[in-house]
């Protein structure tokens, strides 16, 4: 008998010849048909392996990115094997799971389009149906080699040769496909129900541009139809709402080809960015922070001390003034830090808390430029805060209710990662390691849901980074609180403590916003343009009945802004349908429609965005209701 340590810390007996999922089905019959891979004293391994005496198991099901990964893994394989009996004379190369899905490239005469798709789904599904077990075998390198090439299958044989001569070679059988592959997959085809295959591309074999061009076939995978069906509805909400495609459509801003990754605001988004920041600048000195600006253009030597010149050289845009070499600052970091150390510091000014909307410059290769999620410019709203070793963990706290502020003005639901020393860093373990615990400390005391993400700090320290999720489910990495005890060190940063000798302080880097573009970008989505009237450029549009009433909508569109509201009179000469339904395009939270009864009663009607109207309301009631809703940043 084999003795199996299950993850609840119990201990189970079971027959030497028994598998994994005859463990799963002694643990629970319900429960075994829902498992579709095992985790195996921490390796992934599939279900019909067998046990292994004394060791640690945990099944995952089809929900789990465990499972799903699993169930990908083998939606590639069935779509291979699905093409090949469409048209045997393809050559396959690699078929991997991915974050989203799958995919299969290949070598073939045939040229792979969408119209494809449904007669290659279609054997899928039989693939399905006849539910074949996924068959592991074990061969020698040679064997291998040998095996392939009897196949002609060229890339497969490639891969091999370049293996070691001791390599063991896995394959997977299932029906009249064999494949190369390392695993794990689900029991069987069966298991496989929900997919769709999404798009053609081509790649490169082993991603170098001497290669062959291959076709690279993309498809998704879940683990039950109902999880497919809402991935489907959130790409095509996504294109949707895609920021790029609102941003033009609603004239916020643009790029142009002489400036590629350098973003244009327009007038309309200059009013969505300025509101943004005057939000950030209240709540900033609600906390007590003082606002400062920094140079865009700083001395060489500066980023040789700082290290970005070592780290981050290849993100960085340089210049030369009187010979000598300068860099754009792609941070604001060492900027504050030549601001801290303009005069003297004692342990009274701490904590010193200062913020900068600072103009940043990172050097993006052009296929990652991607609208306002990643560009070459942007305004980074970064704060320095130098305190005392002994306020780290009072500070970090008032930075954790401060952005808690923030995404909670929007509606956004955020999680925490924990970014922990990466292999590229400097310092002192004992600081890395202090620095790591305050951190740690700080967010279970706030309460805030978070995970450990290792290695994935600043070089110059460990970071707390922020996972906001929009109205779509999505997450996007945008607040940063950084714990930095390298920095001072290096640019010999001091204070005048009680004991009247000279220490060093402790520097917080944090963003809230990350960048305003980027959050810009993520709000235009989250909303679908839809956005709060607080934030929309026009929150009033006065759509007058005919051309007689165009001197009242002119008067009510006066005393709107008069009192510090964004209004526009539509003086076009068209139906009112089709003033209706543009300022219905604009997305402007509110319409006032004005004909003969509110010439003649000095009144308005109002339509919201959502299509309810409001009759015979007084003018100065709607505009005390809607500076409420703007003071208090209500929709």
């Amino acid at each position: 008998m084999a003795k199996i340590h299950l993850a609840d810390g119990s201990v189970r007996e079971v027959a030497n010849e028994s598998s994994w999922l005859d463990v799963a089905k002694a643990i629970s019959n319900s429960m075994a048909k829902k498992m579709v891979v095992a985790k195996v004293d921490g390796e992934l391994t599939d279900l019909s392996r067998p046990v292994v005496d004394g060791a640690q198991v945990e099944f995952f099901d089809g929900a789990s990115p465990e499972g799903l990964h699993a169930i990908r893994h083998t939606a590639a394989h069935i779509m291979a094997q699905a093409i090949l009996r469409l048209w045997p004379d393809t050559k396959l190369a690699i078929g991997p799971a991915i974050d989203n899905g799958f995919y299969y490239d290949m070598d073939t005469e045939h040229v792979f389009s969408p119209e494809d798709f449904p007669a290659i789904e279609k054997e899928m599904k039989k693939i399905v149906k006849e539910n074949y077990k996924l068959v592991r075998e074990v061969m020698k390198r040679d064997a291998a080699m040998e095996h392939f090439k009897a196949e002609g299958e060229i890339y497969k044989e490639e891969l091999i040769r370049d293996l070691p001569a001791d390599e063991t070679i896995t394959f997977y059988t299932q029906g009249e496909f064999t494949d190369l592959c390392a695993g794990p997959h689900v029991v069987s085809t069966g298991k496989v129900k929900a997919f769709k295959l999404m798009s053609v591309a081509g790649a490169y074999w082993r991603g170098d541009e001497k290669n062959k061009m291959l076709q690279r076939v993309y498809g998704t995978a879940f683990g039950s139809q109902e999880e497919l069906d809402h991935y489907l509805f959130v790409l095509a909400e996504a294109e949707r709402r895609d920021h790029r495609k609102l941003g033009k459509e609603l004239d916020l801003f643009g790029f142009q080809p002489e400036g590629p990754g350098f973003p244009f605001f327009h007038p309309k988004g200059m009013v969505l960015r300025n509101e943004l920041l005057a939000f950030w600048r209240e709540l900033h000195h609600e906390y007590g922070y003082d606002e400062i600006s920094t140079p865009v253009i700083l001395n060489r030597d500066l980023w040789v001390r700082s290290g970005h010149w070592d780290h981050y050289r290849d993100n960085m845009y340089f210049t030369q003034i009187d010979e000598e070499d300068y860099a754009i600052k792609p941070m604001n970091c060492p900027g504050g830090i030549l601001y801290y150390k303009d005069s003297p510091k004692s342990y009274r000014d701490f904590p010193l808390r200062v913020a900068e909307l600072g103009l940043v410059h990172r050097h993006e290769m052009s296929g990652a430029l991607h609208g306002l999620f990643r560009v070459r410019c942007f305004t980074q709203d970064d704060a320095h805060l130098f305190i005392l070793p002994s306020q780290m963990k009072e500070e970090v706290l008032k930075v954790l209710e401060l952005f808690d502020r923030i995404y909670s003005a929007f509606g956004l639901e955020y999680h925490v990662e924990l970014s922990t020393r990466p292999e590229d860093s400097m310092g002192d373990d004992d600081l890395w390691e202090l620095a790591t615990t305050v951190l740690h400390d700080a967010i279970e005391s706030a309460g805030v849901s978070y995970k450990i993400n290792p290695g994935d700090g600043a070089f110059y320290g460990p970071k707390l980074d922020f996972h906001i999720q929009d109205s779509l489910g999505r997450t996007w990495q945008c607040g940063t609180i950084q714990l930095d005890m390298q920095m001072p060190e290096r640019f010999d940063m001091t204070y005048i403590g009680e004991d009247g000798e000279k220490h060093r302080p402790v520097m917080i880097h944090r963003a809230g916003f990350g960048s305003i573009e980027r959050f810009i970008g993520i709000l235009i989505e989250h909303y679908a343009g839809k956005f709060p009237v607080w934030l929309a450029p026009v929150q009033v549009k006065v759509i007058p009945v005919a051309e007689r009433h165009l001197e009242y909508a002119n008067e009510v569109a006066r005393q709107l802004n008069q009192a510090g509201l964004r209004a526009q009179a539509d003086e076009r000469n068209e139906k009112l349908g089709y003033k209706i339904r543009g300022a219905q395009l604009e997305k402007v939270p509110y319409m006032l429609i004005l004909g003969d009864k509110e010439v003649e009663a000095q009144s308005i009607s109002i339509r919201n965005r959502a299509g309810e109207e409001t009759n015979d309301v007084a003018l100065q009631d709607f505009i005390a209701d809607l500076q409420k809703a703007v003071r208090e940043r209500q929709d």
